[in-house]
Parts: structure tokens; C-alpha cells; sequence
């Protein structure tokens, strides 16, 4: 069960952006043109599923070494 609530859980921005090694608003932009989904904050502000990003991650990895 540690697992699954540690896949479910939100990263903000900047901590996706340091995972592609790209500026957090490059991280906006993709939400924005919808590449990765984002869930909204009752502030406004944007969150990511941990299981997503590691899922485009690992695609992004297999993509480059294919």
C-alpha cells in the first residue's frame, strides 16, 4: 500500500521540470498543450501524478535509446 499512495502522489512544477532537466515553465507549457495531464490545486496551482511522469519518463528513455 506505501507503494501505491507514493505513485498517486503530486508533484509540484519545479520538481518535474528537475526530472526532464527543463525549466518549470517548460513543465506549464506541456500541461498548457496538453502532453501531461494536470490537476488543479484550489489555489490555481498546477500538480502532477508521480506515476505519470515517471511513465513518460521511462518512455522518453526507451524512445532515446531505441
Amino acid at each position: 500500500m506505501a507503494d501505491q499512495t507514493q505513485s498517486d502522489a503530486l508533484l509540484t512544477p519545479a520538481e518535474v521540470a528537475a526530472l526532464f532537466r527543463v525549466n518549470p515553465k517548460t513543465v506549464t507549457r506541456w500541461a498548457r498543450a496538453g502532453k501531461i495531464t494536470a490537476i488543479r490545486t484550489l489555489g490555481g496551482h498546477r500538480r502532477f501524478r508521480a506515476s505519470e511522469i515517471r511513465r513518460c519518463l521511462e518512455q522518453l528513455e526507451s524512445d532515446t535509446l531505441a
